[in-house]
Order: C-alpha cells, then structure tokens, then sequence
C-alpha cells in the first residue's frame, strides 16, 4: 500500500525521505546557547525513530533573542561544533538536520516552564528585551526598550551571522522563525506594533523587518538549500494580524524565493481566543498552499498517522510537523509507517523489532 506521508520531497537539492517533520520544541537545556548530550540525545533519536526532517528548536540569534536562559544560540563560533556532531549523527539516519532561528523580542527573559514560565527580572539572571514598541506582553511585566534603527540592524546583522554559522554546522534546511509573538511576529501585528516610522503602520512598513532578515539570511545560505518561514497565520484576535495579510505575505515570500510556510497561529496577545481542536491549524496551511503555489507545513494537534495521511493525500499541506506527538513517542515514523503500512527502512540495530 502506497503511503503519501511516506513519499519523497524534493526541496531545491534536498530530498526528504518521507513528509513527517519534527517542529522546533524548546529544550531549556542549554548553558549560554552550547548544544549539548540532552540534544544530541533528543533530537538523534527522532532521526533514528524515522522522521524525515528535523528542525532544531528556536535557535536565538543573540544572547538577548532567547526565549530563556537555557535555550540554543548561534551567536559565537564556539557554539557551532556540538551542532556538527548532532547533524552529522541525524544525516547518518538518512534524515536531514534544520534550524529554526529566532530572536523572541518582548516574550524574551522568561524561566523554563518547570521554573513557572515567568519573566525574569536582572537578579535572577534575566536582561532587557527589546521590541517593535515599549509595550509588555503582560502589563504587569517590564516594558520593553522600543528599538531604534542601530537596533533593527544589529537584528539584521545578527540572523545573519547566524546563519552563516548555521552553514558551517551542516545544517540543510534553514527557517526563519516570524511566528508564536517573537520579535518578527511584533512587527507583523498591529497588536504589537505601534511605530509611526518605515517598520510600522501600513502592511508594507510591518513586513519591512521580516524581508529584510529574509534578505540578510540569503547573503549567507546557500541558493541550493531549502529556506523556510514560520508564520501566525492569525492572532485570533481583534485588530491583529489576519489569515488574509498571511496569504499576501506568503505571496511576497514566494517572489522572493522562500520554498515553505511553516503555518502556525497565535502568540502574541495573552487575550487570545483559540479554538483548539484537531486540525484547527490546517485550513490555514491549505489556503495559502491553494492562493500562493507556496510549499507549506501543517502543525498543531495533529496526532494520528491517518490524520497526517489525509492532510497529505488531500494536498492541504507538503509537510506534517510534529511537536509533542514526538515528545510522546521519538519512534513516531517508524510507528507510522506501520500503521499505514508503508515499507521504510529502519535503522539497522532496531530491524529485528520490525513487524513484517
């Protein structure tokens, strides 16, 4: 039986073995952004469980972009030699190695979610954040520093010296995280974004950043290797960024050479209003598949092997990114295929497990 979540995709020179991903999931385990066993561990063990794609979590592009203390950075050169040995491991499964990088903005300085997730003021290790505009994502929160025109091109300058690192560590796909209320997204929404100057106000002026750091990011990444955006397709909030201005913007990224939305939603106002529901992300990921001609990744509660199948079979999505399905069970290709019957390769030292 053929299985569309287990047929090849050809991104520019990469081939994906098979369409499961596994989407970027902060770890919290780094020591000022070092890599380390627990990621090796964690992210070979998706390679050996069978995925095709796997995407490093959000990999800050300076120590003030991190989402926590302990998350991955690729701001110095030290940083890139643990990386290696990690891709090098997952191309041995046959999988390809990604990396999400990111700069968390306003929503940067937090504690680990064991730690209670809170903001962390300068006496327990935290610092300034920085943002489109001097308004916290909670009011009770330190008001972020609004950044000035040297800040916006320290920004630019920074994902770009990260992902010339990200190069020389070997990774083969790169995306672009502009999703989740991280500092891109504040500039995307009109929730978050109140400049009067060239980056805010109309469409144009706050996707201004995000073209830029895709600008900046190409002078380094390879024309062969497949670049990725993750986006909020919407934040499920009055006045904010929409599923429409979504379409437009992943129109604009295809013109500019952009292979694939990874289409997500939500993130940046704590009064959001989510539907959560099986799917409830998917329509996005196929309207904008169906309006642009851009490839795009569907997420979010997507659990079952038949589920992921059908959003394949059905064309509303090129790739299926899995988050905690994967926490839940790192063998989750091999587990799949098995359910829909696919033929795949397992690695070697685990075939005697293989139900034939």
């Amino acid at each position: 039986m053929s299985s569309q979540l287990f047929s090849p995709l050809q991104i520019k020179s990469i081939t994906l073995k098979n369409r499961i991903t596994i989407s970027p999931m902060c770890q919290y385990s780094a020591q000022d952004g070092f890599a380390n066993d627990w990621h090796l561990v964690h992210l070979g063990s998706r390679a050996t469980g069978g995925a095709g794609l796997i995407i490093q979590e959000a990999t800050a592009v300076s120590p003030e972009g991190r989402i926590s203390p302990g998350d991955l950075g690729l701001w110095k050169d030290e940083q890139i030699e643990k990386m290696q040995q990690i891709n090098q491991f997952i191309i041995s499964q046959k999988s390809v190695p990604g990396i999400q990088l990111a700069h968390a903005g306003r929503k940067a300085s937090a504690a680990a979610p064991w730690e209670g997730g809170r903001k962390l003021d300068d006496s327990q290790g935290g610092w300034n954040t920085v943002a489109p505009s001097a308004v916290a994502y909670h009011d009770n929160e330190k008001t972020p520093i609004a950044l000035d025109k040297t800040g916006i091109e320290k920004v630019i300058s920074d994902f770009k010296s990260s992902t010339k690192r990200a190069v020389q560590a070997g990774f083969q796909v790169l995306e672009i995280h502009a999703a989740h209320g991280y500092l891109l997204h504040q500039f995307l929404s009109p929730l978050s974004n109140f400049r009067t100057d060239t980056y805010g106000g109309s469409f144009e002026n706050r996707i201004r950043l995000t073209l830029e750091v895709v600008d900046a990011v190409q002078s380094e990444w390879p024309e062969n290797l497949p670049l990725f955006v993750r986006i909020s397709a919407t934040d499920w909030a009055e006045g904010g960024w929409n599923a429409e201005e979504s379409v437009q913007l992943s129109k604009i990224l295809k013109e500019k050479g952009v292979d694939l939305i990874d289409v997500s939603s939500g993130g940046l106002v704590s009064h959001q209003q989510i539907p959560l529901g099986p799917n409830y992300q998917v329509p996005f990921a196929e309207s904008i598949k169906r309006e642009t001609g851009i490839g795009t990744g569907a997420v979010g509660l997507i659990t079952e092997a038949t589920q992921a199948e059908e959003i394949i079979a059905s064309g509303k999505a090129d790739l299926v990114l899995f988050a905690r399905e994967s926490l839940r069970n790192p063998n989750l290709g091999l587990k799949f295929a098995e359910e829909l019957q696919a033929d795949i390769q397992w690695p070697k030292q685990y075939e005697r497990a293989k139900i034939k």
